[in-house]
């Protein structure tokens, strides 16, 4: 049994013909592999940012689209109601034109006192209807003359009149709602020609009973 000399260590067992150098342990280098990992990650990631650009490009330009063709289908929706409405419109004016002579029948009877028993009832049945439709008549005495909605069958001169003015409604008219389908045909009167607006003769007139009676 050997004895060991305390403060000596033993030294490990070198290969003959190694040297010193060649016993120590070797620290370790970063293999090719893990030095180029940096960079492959760093390209990857450019690659995904590219993408995600486009990807928010494309979804930008399909969005645009759809709101577009959105726009446009609520234009058609509006174009179709309001193509809609004007057909009905004038088939329900072309039906109550028809019915215009009737509605004048109607009323020279009433006129003369003809309008009584079953022949009432249908008239007043008739005239329920159409209105319901929303035909109006419109056409009074005294109203001013309007050429865009009277016609002149009669014209005439009325010293009482300061403008020209509907004397007497020779035959109504209709509209449906801002429609005119018929124009009212009526008289009209004048002012005398020369003759001095009635305001005039009465502004005159006190005039002269306020200061035409002083004496200069």
């Amino acid at each position: 049994m050997t004895e060991e000399t305390p403060g000596f260590e033993e030294e490990p067992d070198v290969p003959s013909g190694a040297t010193p150098e060649d016993a120590e342990p070797k620290a370790a280098t970063p293999s090719e592999e893990e030095a180029a990992a940096p960079a492959g990650d760093a390209n990857q990631i450019t690659a995904l940012t590219a993408q995600l650009d486009q990807a928010r490009s494309a979804l930008t330009e399909r969005t645009g689209d759809l709101q577009r063709l959105q726009a446009e289908y609520q234009n058609y929706r509006r174009r179709v109601e309001r193509d809609r409405v004007t057909v009905k419109e004038i088939a329900v004016a072309n039906l109550l034109s028809e019915l215009l002579p009737v509605l004048d029948d109607v009323g020279r009877a009433r006129e003369h006192g003809e309008l009584v028993g079953g022949f009432k009832s249908v008239a007043e049945s008739l005239e329920t209807v159409v209105a319901k439709l929303g035909l109006q008549q419109f056409g009074k005495e005294g109203e001013p003359f309007d050429p865009t909605i009277h016609e002149a069958l009669m014209h005439s001169y009325a010293p009482d009149v300061t403008e020209t003015t509907c004397v007497a409604i020779l035959q109504p008219g209709y509209r449906i709602g801002e429609r005119t389908i018929r124009p009212a045909r009526v008289a009209v009167a004048e002012p005398q020609p020369g003759a001095a607006p009635a305001a005039a003769k009465e502004e005159k007139a006190d005039d002269e009973e306020s200061g035409g009676g002083e004496e200069v």
